[in-house]
């Protein structure tokens, strides 16, 4: 099969690799689209350390089953599918309560970190444990559904703390994952969300989202603009999807007190926090690591248009093409947003 291999630090190209083997209980998909990931541009360079070469990276994936193991039962090859990035045992203590995002023994997808290396879905073909894989109906075209792993990463964030429908939201960060936060937001029937970022594009976009206000840092006091809006009160609720430790503090100091941040954005291993203000104002401080389960309720979002991924979608494009766009992107290339590989 052709695949897309990271053989060095900023160095792709496509090669000729061994069409995966599937053990009993796994599935061969013939992947038809894959969204490079942020993660996948900091994996690019190296700075994450959790792409070590050689590595085929992707995660974001779509596709139809080719094949399937002897023990798969409920699949069949021709079905169009979508599987989740992690890859948890099933097995382990949270596995069993159903946190399968905190599995002991979890891999993902395109990842490749000293302890283990598992190919991911730059490549025509990729394996998959059938635990992990879910249907997709014929009316959801393969390029959105490629995003069902990014959505479910922010239904998970607003699960963590559904806000009540008067509540004000802020979301700092509006990239792709914080314009999808939005969107469930609003399907979840908050009706106040201010959306926080330095891009006059992404705010923009975000407004179009489902933004009720839009706050930029360089033009505005974040904090006092949030307490203005509030009766001098400051938000109920703040969701940071960035990972800087300007932005973590942007999203405490914006809440009034006895609110709820949930971190997401991880960019940053180490941030500042004001301890004494988490205190002294009673705060509650949620962490927010991928999906657990949400996968089927994403696909019904996207199936139903409710959270509508077209506008993130900048470009289509072939695996031939695929290393340059890395390049681009890499390099900043701020007309991208996500870009869809189709192997």
């Amino acid at each position: 099969m052709r695949a897309l291999l990271l053989s060095e630090y900023k160095q792709l190209s496509v090669v000729d690799m061994p069409t995966p083997e599937i053990g009993d209980e796994d599935v061969l998909v013939r992947v038809r689209a894959c969204g490079i990931c942020g993660s996948d541009i900091h994996g690019y360079d190296g700075s994450t350390g959790r792409r070590i070469p050689p590595l085929v990276m992707g995660h974001e994936a779509a596709g139809v089953v080719e094949r399937v193991g002897r023990g798969v039962q409920g699949v069949e090859p021709g079905d169009r599918v979508s599987f989740d990035s992690t890859v948890s045992c099933g097995t382990c203590h949270f596995c069993r309560r159903g946190q399968i995002n905190l599995c002991d023994n979890r891999t993902v997808l395109g990842v490749s970190c000293g302890d283990y290396r598992r190919h991911g879905a730059f490549a025509e073909y990729v394996a998959v444990p059938s635990r992990i894989l879910y249907k997709l109906p014929d009316s959801l075209p393969f390029e959105r559904a490629a995003l069902i792993e990014s959505v479910s990463i922010a239904v998970h964030a607003v699960s963590r703390h559904v806000p009540k429908p008067g509540d004000t939201v802020v979301v700092v960060g509006a990239g792709m994952i914080g314009l999808l936060v939005i969107q469930v937001l609003k399907a979840k029937g908050a009706q106040h969300v201010i959306a926080v970022d330095v891009d006059p594009r992404k705010l923009a976009l975000a407004q179009r989202m489902g933004a009720t206000r839009t706050l930029n840092p360089k033009e505005n006091d974040v904090q006092a603009a949030v307490r203005e809006v509030t009766g001098g009160r400051g938000a109920d609720v703040s969701i940071e999807v960035v990972g800087h430790g300007d932005t973590v503090l942007s999203a405490i100091r914006s809440l009034r007190k006895g609110g709820t941040v949930v971190l997401v954005g991880n960019l940053s291993p180490n941030v500042e926090l004001p301890l004494q203000e988490v205190v002294s104002r009673e705060l509650s401080v949620l962490g927010s690591c991928a999906s657990s389960g949400e996968i089927p309720e994403c696909i019904d979002l996207l199936a139903r248009g409710v959270v509508d991924v077209d506008p993130i979608i900048s470009l289509k494009a072939s695996l031939d093409q695929a290393p340059e766009l890395f390049a681009r992107l890499h390099g900043g290339d701020k007309s991208l947003m996500k870009v869809i590989i189709q192997p």
